[in-house]
């Protein structure tokens, strides 16, 4: 979950390097390092444990560390606690070499015990340098026999970053499980975990794949498979993002940017995508008889990810009579599911690299099924792995905490339900033409509820002070409160949890006393009368309780809950679109006030790259 980025040129690195790393602080934020050579000063490394501002300060912005080639990283801690000395770059005994690595080296402690019987001494806690020390103990004046030599010998996930004094003309890059990319420049090449850290500079760019080597210099990038060294031709991608887009514009946080663009990230996947008042998914190559034939559909993902799958069970079980079964994407390849090739596996994941779910992906695959992704970063693994991919168009993402992510993932969601009713003709066309029709009314609303934000930041100033918050909520109402709890642990860090409503009276309720805060949604009208019952239920034991529900719904909710949350009316299934805003501005506002890093909270990155 660290940041990765790399620099050869003709410009001072450190600088570029800065700012790539401040594209990619959302990955970890522990500590942060620069490796920089010049030919006067050799191999210098600096880091700092803290946020990447503290070694912004030591190198003055740049201005105190010169080089036309180097390494950047910030790190978010594994092997090691945070500290000065378990910063990357991570150096080799004699200095030569500087390593900047993403992943978990599996056998490290193996390897590390086999270097000191060899006399070599380590300085950090982390597996990283085993790398750097194995890659010494390998090098005999050829850098890339010493890179293949340690690939061979080390097992796990990694992203690797490499540079050698002894040739200073080159990078070297690596990736196994880990998220890589290479950009393509004038004069100048890049390597990045991610895309955000290189589009101020260059648009162009390649991803690696597993057991691939890059050498990276100013006039261009080779690509080898390992361990042959097999030269790889590598398919170049344009990233359209606008580099506006991971920046603030404004916003005092990444997140409140994000959450006001939600109209407009659900236009971007949904409109083109309705043409004469039909679903087209040009993408997809699933037809009638296919999805005939298909018994199960699996739903795959970790986080908010799953908090969707959680919605889509409701919406494709409705819609298409198909049994749908969601599965947290790290348990799913230890629970031996029962995936056959008459099964569809839904995969859904912002990034598009993060690792349970790729591995839960690949043994999906392994098993027979069709893999259908939804992703929002082209070209990332999880696309490429995938028999077929819908990305959901929501521009770059930078806030930990994800908003519109989530929103366009559901819009997909809706899509995919609609387009399938239809293949298999489970759907009445009166109703397909209002669900459609209330499809591209659902950005408008959406505006609506944030134009009227501020009774949301009035009702989380009364309760920011709480300690433990409940949500309840039935049928797809529960999914939502999912979502809402999850949002509000992430970034205010009160304790949270989500239940479905009829589940109080087994256990939940004991926990219910004066002044506790219960989130009760009810905006499944068909369920509303049930809701309220448990409204009353937790109102008897001293709960305070701010509720959702539609509109037309107001007055029977003002009767029983003590503040009421609104949102417009529409078709039920497309409901979660619209609560899911009140709840992502419930939790900003609370973390806002309890003064909580809001952007980067303790103990969290934004791309989950290790198991």
């Amino acid at each position: 979950m660290c940041g990765i980025v790399g620099y050869i040129g003709a410009e001072e690195a450190a600088p570029i390097l800065l700012d790539g790393l401040e594209r990619l602080e959302y990955r970890g934020y522990d500590s942060a390092g620069l490796a920089v050579y010049s030919q006067d000063d050799g191999l210098r490394v600096v880091k700092a444990k803290g946020r990447l501002r503290v070694l912004a300060d030591l190198v003055e912005g740049g201005k105190n560390i010169h080089g036309t080639v180097g390494l950047g990283h910030t790190r978010w801690a594994t092997h090691g606690e945070p500290s000065d000395v378990n910063s990357h770059p991570q150096v080799s005994a004699s200095g030569r070499i500087a390593v900047v690595h993403n992943g978990i080296i599996e056998n490290y402690v193996q390897i590390k015990e086999f270097l000191e019987s060899k006399g070599v001494g380590f300085v950090s806690q982390t597996d990283t340098e085993v790398v750097a020390q194995l890659l010494e103990y390998y090098y005999r004046g050829n850098i890339m026999e010493a890179v293949t030599k340690v690939l061979h010998r080390i097992e796990g996930a990694y992203a690797l970053g490499i540079i050698c004094a002894d040739c200073p003309d080159q990078l070297i890059a690596a990736r196994k499980d880990s998220p890589l990319i290479l950009g393509y420049g004038e004069g100048f090449n890049f390597l990045a975990s991610d895309v955000t850290a290189v589009i101020k500079y260059t648009r162009e760019v390649c991803y690696l794949e597993d057991g691939e080597i890059a050498v990276l210099t100013r006039d261009g990038i080779r690509v080898f498979n390992h361990p042959y060294l097999q030269p790889v031709e590598k398919e170049k991608y344009h990233v359209d993002w606008e580099v506006s887009a991971a920046e603030k514009g404004g916003y005092e946080h990444f997140m409140a940017k994000e959450i006001m663009e939600q109209p407009k990230a659900f236009r971007d996947t949904v409109f083109p995508r309705i043409q004469d008042g039909r679903v087209v998914l040009d993408d997809l190559n699933l037809d009638g008889d296919y999805l005939r034939e298909t018994d199960k559909i699996y739903i795959i993902a970790c986080g908010s990810s799953y908090h969707v799958g959680m919605v889509a069970k409701y919406i494709l079980e409705k819609l298409l009579r198909k049994p749908v079964e969601v599965s947290l994407a790290s348990e799913f390849r230890y629970c031996d599911p029962l995936v056959t090739e008459k099964t569809l596996c839904i995969v859904i994941s912002q990034s598009g690299e993060t690792i349970d779910t790729l591995a839960a992906l690949r043994e999906a695959k392994r098993l027979g099924a069709r893999i259908l992704s939804i992703v929002n970063v082209v070209g990332s693994s999880i696309a490429r792995e995938s028999d077929d991919v819908l990305y959901t168009w929501a521009g770059p993402e930078i806030a930990v905490a994800t908003t519109k992510a989530y929103s366009t993932q559901l819009a997909v969601i809706y899509l995919i339900a609609l387009r399938f009713a239809e293949l298999l003709g489970t759907i009445s066309g009166e109703i397909y033409d209002h669900i459609v029709s209330e499809l591209l009314t659902i950005p408008t609303k959406m505006e609506h509820i944030l134009e009227n934000r501020e009774a949301i930041q009035y009702y989380a100033s009364i309760y920011f002070n709480h300690e433990s918050i409940f949500f309840i909520g039935r049928n797809i109402d529960y999914a939502i409160g999912l979502e809402g709890s999850l949002k509000l642990k992430e970034i205010s860090y009160i304790h949270s949890e989500a239940y479905a409503a009829g589940e109080l009276k087994h256990g939940t309720i004991s926990l219910i006393e004066q002044g506790t805060l219960v989130v009760a949604l009810a905006s499944c009208t068909q369920l509303f009368d049930k809701l309220m019952s448990n409204v009353v239920e937790v109102k008897s034991r001293g709960a305070d309780v701010l509720g959702l529900t539609v509109e037309s719904r107001a007055e029977a909710m003002k009767k029983t809950v003590d503040h009421a949350i609104l949102v417009p009316d529409t078709h039920p299934m497309l409901l979660p679109s619209l609560d899911v805003l009140p709840m992502q501005l419930f939790a900003y506002y609370v973390a806002l006030m309890r003064g909580c890093d809001i952007d980067k909270p303790r103990n969290l990155a934004k791309s989950v790259t290790v198991e």
